[in-house]
């Protein structure tokens, strides 16, 4: 295997490195300290010259026009801003805070302490505008427009009276948070109290802890931590009284107090010194320049406002009603929440109704309706109803662009957000790919499971830099993600020697698989020195810059692998197949490889118990039958859905219906497009090397210990001019391992040439005559 290279980041200043750097620091304290001596003055000239400037104001910006404020007209307008649009006189604390930030700037002061002044400067500002306002109604140079709005307001429900109150008990309340007061604290003091000892044969008194409180002693201070007493005796004289006074002499209580010196420590480290020099780590710096697709590249299918056809929802209502009413099922109450493509009526039944007995009548409700995709859910989880779930006449179309769009996906903060599409309530339904970890999709053909994986990788594209994640992506049809190569340097990985990254020979798809699971083993073997659990915080620890590449320690992007059709690989490769994915499945989730596998025939010979086990999220497009829909979700539900995007989602907890969003070919190609005309990375994101077990061997095969097949293999190879393994597995139907061991024979014999990577051997010899001869002078 060889070995990858390892690179030493150049360290580069980012953007962020300005804002933290020290003189920056110093420089903006400099301007806020000298600002707020500006702010001062003009305050202060506004106070003697605001009603000759007050009419000006509203044209500063014509020339003409001239002020008395000390400060001009820009001093004119903040004082008006702030003095008699805001706090009145309080106003003067604006310039106090400001010149506690450039203090807190200049000598680094750290922000936890200056924080709390200012807030209570605030806090003290706006009560003493609303004090003021109180007191001076009629005055909003003094309280200022807010002081004086707050207290016209509070008059009208609480009158004046009340206002003093509630200015009297902030004041109160900030004293009993300030001061720490409790009713103890505030109780008056008492004499000193000693509790006498119930015990009748004891004469001595017991001291109460307030008398130890207010003990008086001579404390010494030497270089020690112990705390020594070393008289402590107590002499008191008994009486008849529970309260009495006590006087201690001060001689006979002495205390010596030793103190420690705390040891000097730092918090300063290489890792802080460089991030302080340089900012943390970026790994997007080498294409800072890369711009995510825009919107407009997505089809635009009009409002997404879904219009309710009232008279298609009561005549539904009405069919349900008489229909259950038919099989003598009462029912108490019945809504209606119209979705995209479906419309959900929820029905409450009347008391003593079995569930299963409407759960029977999907059938005859589905008749009378005369509608395809009737499905009951019985009960709806954590609602105690019953749902019936009806197609709509006229369906939605729920766009990729409105779905990318929404406010959910746009501000969702998921580590590999994908946007499906549309629940019934017509809300965006997004998941996180890296808490599934993994998602098998499944459904007929043409039933919406390619443009299913299409919403999938667009969702990713649009939330993802190239740093971040890369795509294996395999498709063993060739046709539906070609489109994605065009993307090759940005977001795809593949093998050192493939010449492209979208694989679709089936022998290249087990060296991709098993080079995965050595990517997956060096990925933990970095966590394990960086003492991390996962790829979130090997990164988090990387960006810090804790974590030395020349230790072999490098930014990990999240891995997805896609397969388009699965079932294809199971009939030619099964078990060279399924080991590496259910490997992966099982272990891969910490180190950032997620698998989505899609296929089209969900039969228990292609999704396996093994891929079930490790699959825990699945989404299900139409399907042809009941246990083809337990095959996938274990669940019924798939085989009643409508077709065209409609699909089920089960995320482990409970099963919910989407619309998909609707991407198509020609909106994939704008995006690749896009993002292919950009600035990209020297090459694909490359994988381990892998080397087979059929890789360039050159050892003698006897012709006894020859193949039964080994002749019809030599007449493939030959009529094909091509020599590779998952040839003679299509035309002979043969698994990979004796497939293999044959194109090892015809190397021992020197028809094929030696292994060459992921291209094809070379064909020693060139046609069929030539091959019968050489085949009979080996018998020979």
């Amino acid at each position: 295997m060889a070995k990858r290279k390892k690179t030493i980041p150049k360290i580069k200043k980012t953007k962020t490195s300005f804002i933290k750097n020290k003189q920056t620091h110093l420089g903006f304290g400099v301007f806020l300290v000298l600002f707020s001596f500006w702010l001062v003055g003009a305050f202060y000239s506004f106070f003697l010259h605001w009603s000759e400037d007050q009419s000006q104001l509203s044209e500063l910006g014509n020339k003409t026009i001239h002020v008395k404020n000390a400060l001009s007209k820009i001093g004119a307008g903040i004082s008006d801003f702030f003095i008699f649009k805001g706090f009145g006189i309080s106003s003067f604390i604006i310039p106090l805070i400001v010149l506690l930030l450039g203090v807190f700037l200049i000598t680094n002061i750290s922000l936890k302490k200056i924080r709390k002044i200012i807030f209570r400067l605030v806090l003290l500002m706006s009560w003493t505008s609303l004090l003021l306002a109180v007191f001076n109604f009629d005055n909003k140079l003094l309280a200022g427009t807010i002081g004086y709005e707050v207290n016209d307001f509070l008059q009208i429900y609480i009158g004046k009276i009340g206002v003093i109150f509630l200015l009297i008990l902030f004041v109160i309340w900030y004293l009993i948070y300030k001061l720490q007061w409790t009713p103890k604290s505030i109780r008056l003091p008492n004499k000193l109290n000693l509790k006498r000892d119930n015990n009748p044969n004891t004469s001595k008194d017991i001291l109460n802890t307030d008398v130890l409180n207010k003990v008086s002693s001579e404390i010494k201070t030497e270089d020690s931590s112990v705390i020594e007493v070393k008289k402590p005796i107590v002499e008191n004289s008994s009486t008849e009284e529970d309260d009495f006074e006590v006087n201690v002499p001060e001689e006979e209580l002495q205390i010596s107090v030793k103190v420690i010196k705390e040891e000097e420590s730092t918090t300063e480290n290489l890792s802080n010194k460089l991030v302080e020099d340089f900012g943390e780590f970026d790994p997007t710096l080498e294409l800072s320049d890369y711009q995510f697709p825009t919107l407009d590249l997505l089809r635009d299918f009009g409002a997404s406002t879904i219009t309710i056809n009232k008279e298609e929802l009561e005549a539904n209502k009405n069919k349900i009603v008489q229909t259950l009413n038919d099989y003598k099922i009462g029912i108490k109450t019945i809504k209606a929440m119209v979705g995209p493509t479906i419309t959900l009526y929820e029905i409450i039944p009347e008391a003593g109704v079995r569930i299963s007995k409407i759960k029977n009548l999907e059938d005859d409700i589905a008749l009378s309706l005369a509608a395809l995709g009737i499905r009951i859910i019985a009960p709806m989880p954590g609602k105690g109803t019953i749902g019936i779930e009806v197609p709509n006449k006229k369906a939605h179309i729920v766009s990729m662009r409105s779905a990318i769009a929404s406010a959910k996906f746009q501000n969702s903060k998921m580590e590999l957000p994908i946007a499906f599409g549309k629940t019934i309530s017509n809300e965006t339904f997004v998941a996180d790919l890296a808490k599934m970890p993994h998602l098998l999709m499944a459904g007929a053909t043409g039933q919406g499971k390619s443009v299913g994986l299409n919403a999938v990788l667009t969702s990713l594209l649009y939330k993802k830099h190239p740093a971040e994640v890369k795509f294996v992506l395999i498709d063993p049809k060739k046709v539906e993600l070609t489109l994605f190569n065009k993307i090759e340097r940005h977001y795809l990985a593949k093998l050192p020697d493939a010449e492209e990254a979208i694989i679709t020979d089936t022998t290249k798809v087990v060296n991709t698989l098993n080079s995965l699971c050595i990517e997956m083993d060096e990925r933990y073997d970095l966590l394990k020195n960086a003492f991390v659990r996962n790829i979130k915080e090997y990164n988090d620890k990387f960006k810090k810059r804790q974590l030395n590449p020349e230790n072999g320690h490098r930014f990990l992007p999240y891995i997805v692998l896609v397969i388009d059709e699965f079932a294809d690989l199971m009939m030619t490769a099964s078990k060279e197949v399924e080991v590496p994915i259910a490997r992966l499945a099982q272990l891969a989730r910490a180190i950032g490889i997620h698998l989505i596998i899609a296929t089209q025939r969900p039969s228990v010979n292609v999704i396996t118990g093994i891929i079930k086990a490790n699959f825990p999220a699945r989404a299900a497009f139409r399907v042809t039958s009941k246990i083809d829909s337990r095959t996938i979700l274990d669940a019924s539900g798939a085989d009643q859905l409508i077709g065209r995007g409609d699909m089920l989602v089960s995320t482990g907890n409970e099963i919910v219906r989407i619309q998909c969003a609707f991407v198509d070919t020609p909106e994939i190609e704008k995006i690749t497009d896009f993002i292919g005309s950009q600035r990209a990375y020297n090459s694909a994101y490359l994988l381990p090397e892998y080397t087979t077990d059929d890789g360039g061997t050159s050892i003698d095969v006897s012709i006894k210990d020859r193949d039964a097949l080994f002749e019809e293999a030599a007449h493939v190879i030959v009529n094909a001019q091509q020599g590779s393994t998952s040839l003679i597995q299509r035309k002979l139907k043969l698994g990979y391992n004796r497939a293999g061991r044959i194109i090892d024979q015809l190397e021992a014999a020197g028809i094929v040439g030696s292994f060459q990577g992921s291209k094809a051997r070379e064909v020693l010899i060139l046609d069929t005559l030539s091959l019968e001869t050489f085949l009979k002078n080996e018998k020979l």
